[in-house]
């Protein structure tokens, strides 16, 4: 029995991968959309931060200021990161001929 169902999963794994094929593409479409919905957010929360710590180096005494001076550092540094790998990643894009757009590849039609 164990031999037999050994076989048959054998036999089918082609069927059952080749069919999940047709879902990748819409997979990584789907993670790209989620992806750049979270990149604004991203850079909202470090800016955040940057002033989270500027309004904390203004209104502590200076035995906190290292801290929110180290804050606001830290804010600057992930705001240029995050600059400059997107700024990366569509410069190599655009190198090598990714059609780089905000709309989605397949528009949805609407019947009438």
């Amino acid at each position: 029995m164990k031999k037999l169902a050994l076989t048959v999963g054998a036999l089918a794994l082609p069927l059952v991968s080749f069919a999940a094929l047709g879902n990748v593409d819409q997979l990584v479409t789907d993670i790209g959309n989620i992806v750049n919905k979270i990149i604004p957010i991203l850079f909202a929360l470090a800016l955040l931060v940057f002033f989270w710590g500027l309004v904390r180096y203004i209104f502590t005494g200076p035995e906190k200021k290292a801290e929110a001076r180290s804050l606001m550092i830290w804010g600057v540094v992930i705001l240029f990161v995050m600059a400059s790998v997107w700024g990366l990643v569509h410069f190599l894009g655009a190198a090598l001929g990714v059609e780089q757009t905000s709309a989605p590849a397949v528009k949805p039609l609407i019947p009438r």
